[in-house]
């Protein structure tokens, strides 16, 4: 039970904890590994073996969700791939009505994400989400990703959030895990971010199913 009493602001990730991550995972492990082995002539395995080894070299940087640097890398136009495959994007269930909800309690309510801005836009492009979020703060905007403790000092400087009455809600433990280190109070983590992958809840937080569960 979250005591929403106590709560002024809530943090939300996108990717993975309001969207399906099957989009992304689909994307990047399949869809531009194809595109590579057809533009670079080698096989599919090799295509993904050399690529998972370059994503895997990116991770918790900024590089790791620059669509631009990617684009720039692969030589694939990333952007025109994203909006190419954007009617995929879906929204979790429960979400929107969780939205509805905080609204109506007139809590803050900020989208807080790794994802490029670019990415962003697209994605909030093909969802009815963007109604209900007051502030988009990008990793990008910051300097650094979420999995550093340094992005949630400055976004505190920035967004002017009390952390002993903020609620934050991501799938990703190791950016929960920044998150708790900085002081957050009340942490939630997404469990089945992706809807046809099965996905082992972490021990360390509270795991959320469905969003409409928080509604009282």
């Amino acid at each position: 039970m979250i005591p929403w009493e106590k709560i002024d602001t809530v943090l939300l990730d996108m990717d993975g904890t309001l969207l399906d991550r099957h989009f992304d995972d689909f994307f990047w492990e399949e869809l531009v590994p194809e595109k590579f082995s057809h533009l670079k002539g080698i096989s599919l395995s090799v295509a993904k073996k050399q690529l998972y080894a370059a994503f895997k070299g990116e991770e918790r940087t900024l590089n790791w969700t620059d669509i631009y640097y990617w684009s720039d890398r692969l030589g694939l136009d990333i952007v025109a791939l994203k909006m190419e495959m954007s009617g995929q994007v879906r929204v979790h269930p429960g979400v929107l009505s969780f939205l509805k909800f905080i609204r109506d309690l007139q809590k803050e309510v900020v989208l807080v994400t790794n994802a490029h801005p670019k990415t962003v836009q697209i994605k909030l492009g093909q969802t009815d989400l963007s109604p209900y979020l007051e502030t988009i703060l990008c990793s990008s905007d910051i300097g650094v990703p979420k999995e550093a403790l340094e992005f949630w000092k400055k976004a505190e400087e920035v967004l002017l959030f009390d952390k002993t009455k903020t609620l934050f809600i991501d799938d990703n433990e190791a950016v929960l895990h920044a998150a708790d280190a900085f002081g957050i109070k009340y942490l939630l983590q997404k469990s089945n971010a992706s809807s046809r992958r099965v996905q082992i809840s972490s021990t360390a937080f509270p795991p959320l199913a469905r969003f409409d569960s928080l509604i009282d």
